[in-house]
């Protein structure tokens, strides 16, 4: 992988109405975080649902902001698996060495958020972000990174206990007409590796973290168990979350899920 990049961090799913997404996903068993404001920069806020290493986002505008034009402009056409994120441990240096091989990364960009603390405080969550260029979108997700730099605010025990048992992030599925050629792309963008499994053709992100998966829509619908029409063409189509406790696929927000299960 880049120097500094470890693995898959988060997926971040872009929503219109934050309440009305986070009830959605609720009654699929997760716990949310309490809403999060990004710093006013962003016009961002967020949901969160933490697992071990990893967690999923839920993101919506709430100042419209230069930053979040990409955001605005996915939301105009569907709400969904808009982007994914790497877990960096130096931001800085990973646009550096991306820049080193011909790759126009831009960063860091530093923010942050209130965090609502067990014992009732509050502290803030620092966050620094590098992204890849936005034409460079394997299948059309988005790609960035993000250094935590108050990991502990974020993955709270008490956040990470998820009644529907769901514990990590195995696999985000894309959408394309041409599966080989966007899992191509995206290990030379993120310098890693692809093999292949039946129609998926796989990229890895590191040791113990989820994967990436590159299939035609209709493939992606028959693992879910859904009707194609329901999901992209091209773009995020669907998580594959392992959970202690057997459920059925589910849609979310633009978004299938399919629920695997790991031992306990």
């Amino acid at each position: 992988m880049t120097p500094t990049i470890i693995g898959l961090d988060h997926a971040v799913i872009a929503v219109r109405n934050l309440d009305a997404a986070a009830a959605e996903w609720g009654a699929l068993g997760f716990r949310l975080s309490p809403r999060g404001t990004h710093s006013p920069h962003m016009g961002s806020g967020n949901h969160t649902m933490m697992f071990g290493e990893d967690y999923i986002e839920l993101l919506g505008v709430l100042t419209e902001q230069p930053h979040n034009q990409g955001l605005r402009d996915f939301l105009a056409g569907r709400e969904g698996l808009e982007r994914c994120a790497f877990t960096t441990t130096d931001a800085a240096a990973g646009v550096a060495a991306l820049q080193a091989r011909g790759i126009a990364a831009t960063g860091p960009v530093e923010f942050g958020r209130p965090v609502a603390l067990p014992d009732g405080s509050e502290a803030e969550a620092r966050f620094s972000v590098m992204q890849w260029p936005p034409d460079e979108a394997p299948g059309g997700l988005r790609i960035f990174a993000c250094q935590h730099h108050t990991r502990r605010t974020v993955w709270q025990p008490e956040l990470q206990r998820q009644p529907n048992g769901v514990a990590r992030i195995v696999r985000a599925l894309v959408a394309t007409l041409d599966p080989a050629g966007a899992a191509a792309q995206m290990a030379r963008l993120t310098d890693s590796t692809v093999r292949q499994d039946g129609p998926l053709h796989l990229v890895p992100t590191g040791a113990g973290r989820a994967e990436f998966g590159f299939a035609p829509r209709a493939e992606i619908a028959r693992l879910a168990q859904i009707d194609p029409d329901l999901l992209p063409e091209t773009g995020g189509a669907a998580l594959v979350l392992g959970t202690r406790l057997p459920r059925p696929p589910a849609m979310a927000t633009g978004c299938a899920l399919i629920f695997q299960e790991t031992m306990p």
